[in-house]
């Protein structure tokens, strides 16, 4: 923008008198640029909300349309000490008899001392030292698979060491203490792939390989319901059940039935994530309009705090979605399917109507509810919720007498649910896929504003620009003028 010089002739403030003169036009921009900015807020407040619907849609709604949700299984063990289970959803439920007979065990070498004269070989010494010793090949097996290295006089433990440990491979440790003068091995795991045996020879029996101590590993044993069943660790996998023994022990008693507190918890779990997105639509929904609250300027800016500004800005943003009716309408469809009856079998075969209200599952009282949160529902007898946990609990009742048609209830609810949200997720020409806001309208919107906004700027500059030359003319006039008027004084003056 150039520079502008005026006044100097008239003495007027034309800046401010330019200002005013456009300011219509100035606040035309600034109130193309406060939309665009309240723009971007809303699109960041629907994204937020967006990715909390996604969330409970993809998670514990998707999964409670299946029977796996239900199906939890635990197994329990009467000598705990001994055996830990991780019951699978296919386990069947049983009582069965367990023995431990051996536990698995890691091989385990330690060689004898070596010795270089009378004192204790170190990593450093060297082979030809060694008493004894006399070099050529070191045969020794891992788990059945045979190995060789060779060694010379002017090697050293240490690359001795470095030999075993490469050709040994990942399946054993190899080791050697200065402090005992001796070689050590371990298997990595239990079983018997790391069995580790030396052949005798001049050069292994220098280096107390081939006397070396040797433990070798062991496969663990079970017996379950009179079959035997062995495995290199101490972890079996058995008809949905994953056993780990962990000392031996005979006669331990295994029961696997349903676990309905796991049923409860899955319930639970989708009425709180449900009730968190109740509570956010409410809250938005329920929001002072941010059309209480103008956007600031940046001169209203500079003239306060930053605390101030931002408090001012929290005030709309908390307001951006007030009696939004996208929200409305997903508040409506899934407090309804939620207030719905489903058609179940009970146990002993028969239909009945059923709703989450004949479970014990039902919103507060109205008055007695703040207003956010009306449309939470809350389980009877749940310890914790205050405002039911003196109430009895039908629904730990019902799934402990007829867990069956819970599931069925839950089953056709979460179906209802998750299949109201894909409609309402669905892509269209202003949304896109999973989305449940106009985010393309919202993008298109946006774009919009940059194209008004530059409009707007260069309606601002151009008339700003008319009127600063036309006050520039004015001032060339008046410095004409004033030219005159200083000739003719000089004039007559010097006449005098």
């Amino acid at each position: 923008m150039p520079i502008r010089i005026t006044g100097m002739n008239s003495g007027l403030d034309t800046e401010s008198i330019i200002t005013a003169l456009t300011s219509s036009k100035q606040t035309k921009l600034d109130n193309f640029k406060g939309d665009q900015k309240k723009l971007t807020w809303k699109q960041d407040k629907w994204k937020e909300l967006n990715k909390k619907v996604v969330s409970f849609y993809n998670g514990a709604l998707s999964s409670m349309r299946f029977s796996t949700a239900y199906t939890k299984k635990t197994t329990t063990a009467s000598n705990a000490n001994a055996v830990s289970v991780v019951t699978g959803e296919n386990a069947m439920d049983a009582v069965q008899n367990l023995s431990i007979t051996s536990l698995a065990k890691a091989s385990y070498m330690s060689g004898k001392e070596v010795k270089a004269g009378t004192e204790k070989a170190k990593l450093s010494t060297e082979l030809s030292e060694i008493t004894g010793f006399t070099a050529g090949d070191i045969n020794f097996t891992v788990g059945g698979e045979s190995k060789s290295i060779t060694v010379e006089d002017g090697d050293t433990i240490s690359d001795v060491l470095s030999k075993l440990k490469e050709e040994a491979g990942d399946k054993i440790n190899f080791n050697f203490d200065e402090s005992t003068g001796r070689f050590f091995a371990a298997g990595k795991e239990t079983g018997t792939a790391a069995n580790i045996s030396f052949e005798d020879s001049d050069a292994a029996a220098a280096l107390g390989l081939s006397t070396a101590t040797i433990q070798n590993g062991s496969k663990a044993k079970i017996i379950l319901n009179d079959e035997e069943y062995e495995s290199d660790s101490n972890t079996f996998q058995i008809n949905g059940l994953t056993i780990t023994a962990n000392e031996e022990a005979q006669n331990i008693t295994l029961t696997t039935k349903q676990d309905t507190s796991g049923i409860y918890d899955n319930i639970k779990k989708l009425i709180k994530e449900y009730n968190d997105i109740m509570k956010e639509f409410a809250t938005l929904y329920n929001a002072d309009k941010a059309t209480k609250y103008k956007m600031l300027t940046s001169d209203e800016k500079d003239a306060m705090s930053d605390k101030e500004v931002e408090e001012w800005e929290d005030k709309i943003k908390a307001g951006l979605l007030s009696g939004d009716e996208t929200i409305g309408t997903i508040r409506t469809a899934l407090r309804d399917i939620m207030a719905s009856s489903f058609e179940v079998t009970m146990k002993d075969g028969s239909t009945q109507n059923y709703s989450l209200a004949s479970l014990g599952i039902a919103t507060g009282s109205y008055f007695s509810t703040e207003e956010n949160e009306r449309e939470m529902l809350h389980i009877d007898g749940d310890p914790d919720d205050d405002s039911t946990s003196g109430n009895t609990d039908l629904l730990k009742a019902a799934i402990s007498n007829d867990p069956a048609m819970v599931q069925d209830l839950f089953t056709q609810l979460s179906r209802s649910l998750y299949s109201k949200l894909s409609d309402l997720m669905k892509g269209t020409e202003y949304s896109s896929a999973f989305t449940i806001y106009e985010d393309k309208l919202m993008a298109s919107q946006y774009s919009a504003y940059n194209t008004k906004i530059s409009d707007a700027q260069t309606a601002l500059e151009a008339a700003q620009d008319k009127y600063y030359k036309k006050f520039s003319k004015m001032e060339t006039a008046l410095s004409k003028i004033n030219s005159s008027s200083s000739s003719l004084s000089g004039f007559f003056g010097g006449g005098g």
